[in-house]
């Protein structure tokens, strides 16, 4: 059961994880820097990394230095530019995610308004999607990126970042979408929350690897035993628009 009964007007989309596999990159340049620089030999694991997803760069590494003890032998900053500059050899292979061209242009054809809303700062954003330039033009340049202003240190799961896309969207096509007409897309579970919160329809696609440690009465809690609040797909290939009125 999903809310087919709401018409939606706009959609929200998070970028990492969600429109680009750039969380692989993210787990590769932690695991790298733990298994060599610091010798914790399993490297990055999902029950941590699902504790990072939706956090800005420093904030994710203190949550890192905590986990993995290294407080004493690196610092939360100095563990981002130690991630950041591993994480730029890598950017320029970064892939779009299955369903992803496809449903973003169907949006764009309909005229549905768009934008992205992701906890990446601007910099970060240019370097994930500099070889995806057509995909990202169809978003007209609306994108709130974590280092805005209005938001900075009110990242998810707080829901001040769908607010502000939403706010974004209405003073640019002189609309008045409210919340609650947003479909809001998102693959960590603090994203969902905060798309919760912000009273948007949250469709999750959570990685497999996440659902397996994340507790499912946790699942059923933030989704709702009937999918009030939102609904998990696999991949965005899953996605039917017109269910939702787009």
């Amino acid at each position: 059961m999903t809310d087919t009964n709401r018409k939606f007007k706009a959609c929200l989309f998070d970028m990492d994880g969600l429109l680009l596999d750039s969380e692989t990159i993210y787990t590769i340049s932690f695991s790298d820097i733990l298994i060599n620089n610091f010798n914790r030999k399993e490297g990055l694991t999902w029950d941590v990394k699902i504790k990072l997803q939706g956090l800005p760069g420093v904030q994710a590494c203190q949550v890192v230095v905590d986990c993995y003890a290294l407080e004493g032998e690196t610092t939360a900053e100095e563990l981002y530019a130690l991630t950041s500059k591993k994480q730029e050899e890598l950017w320029p292979n970064v892939g779009v995610l299955p369903g992803v061209e496809k449903l973003i242009s169907y949006l764009k054809k309909q005229n549905i308004p768009i934008c992205v809303c992701t906890s990446s700062h601007k910099d970060k954003y240019i370097l994930k999607t500099s070889k995806h330039d057509a995909l990202f033009k169809l978003f007209d340049g609306n994108v709130i990126t974590g280092d805005n202003p209005t938001i900075k240190s009110k990242g998810k799961p707080l829901p001040f970042i769908w607010w502000l896309g939403l706010e974004t969207l209405n003073e640019k096509y002189g609309t008045t979408i409210k919340p609650d007409e947003c479909l809001i897309f998102e693959d960590a579970l603090p994203g969902f929350i905060s798309g919760k919160r912000a009273g948007g329809y949250v469709i999750w696609v959570p990685d497999e690897r996440a659902l397996n440690v994340i507790p499912k009465e946790e699942i059923t809690t933030q989704v709702g035993v009937n999918n009030e609040h939102g609904v998990i797909l696999k991949s965005l290939e899953e996605f039917k628009p017109q269910d939702y009125g787009l």
